[in-house]
């Protein structure tokens, strides 16, 4: 099979599974890591890409072409190199303590973790143009908020269950040394976010 009917494949596997880890991600999961091609991760790109253009155009107040490429620019870069950092170390640190796994499974598996990570943004930026702040505190602003914070909690435990996936079937460990891998690698990433967070290029871990 030739590149692009290689990709086309991988289109519809891709597909396939983002409906699977909304609706049956514990199936999902070990399809991903038994079946899945690293060229699903090109559609991940794709979509990652385009809430990248649309985070720019959010953040920049005018329309200025060079602004916006260096912002779309430094936003997928770090994004980009934050995610084969995150799926390494995890890979490195679930071998350390006994996994089997393969880093390509484990960034695989890692890069659909991404879905809820991209609604939550997705959804943030767009609430920034439709209803900016400050926000009312009368019944509707507290209604909005106790909405958001729930759609965020949902959105925060989808992404833990899927990362919990990713680690249980990517590596073949159990949950003790699931325990171990997440009280290593959690720390890692708060600090990283901090880093990122004080050079100013994310205000929330893209991770």
């Amino acid at each position: 099979m030739d590149s692009t009917g290689s990709l086309l494949v991988s289109g519809v596997w891709f597909l396939r599974n983002i409906i699977g880890v909304i609706i049956k991600p514990y199936e999902t999961y070990r399809r991903i890591v038994d079946h899945g091609r690293l060229g699903e991760l090109f559609y991940i790109g794709i979509l990652l890409a385009g809430y990248f253009a649309l985070a720019s155009l959010v953040k920049e107040a005018s329309f200025r072409p060079f602004l916006l490429t260096r912002q779309f620019v430094a936003l997928s870069t770090t994004a980009a190199v934050s995610f084969f950092l995150a799926s390494t170390t995890i890979w490195l640190v679930g071998r350390l303590v006994g996994g089997t796994g393969s880093w390509q499974r484990i960034t695989l598996a890692w890069g659909y973790t991404m879905m809820p990570t991209l609604i939550w943004f997705l959804a943030t930026s767009l609430l920034y143009v439709l209803l900016p702040p400050p926000r009312t505190t009368g019944v509707l602003g507290i209604a909005f908020s106790i909405v958001y914070l729930v759609f965020s909690v949902t959105l925060f435990f989808w992404k833990i269950v899927l990362s919990y996936l990713t680690i249980r079937f990517g590596l073949r460990l159990d949950a003790k040394k699931i325990a171990i891998v997440a009280g290593i690698t959690v720390p890692l990433f708060v600090v990283y976010s901090i880093a990122m967070y004080r050079f100013g290029v994310f205000r929330v871990p893209f991770l």
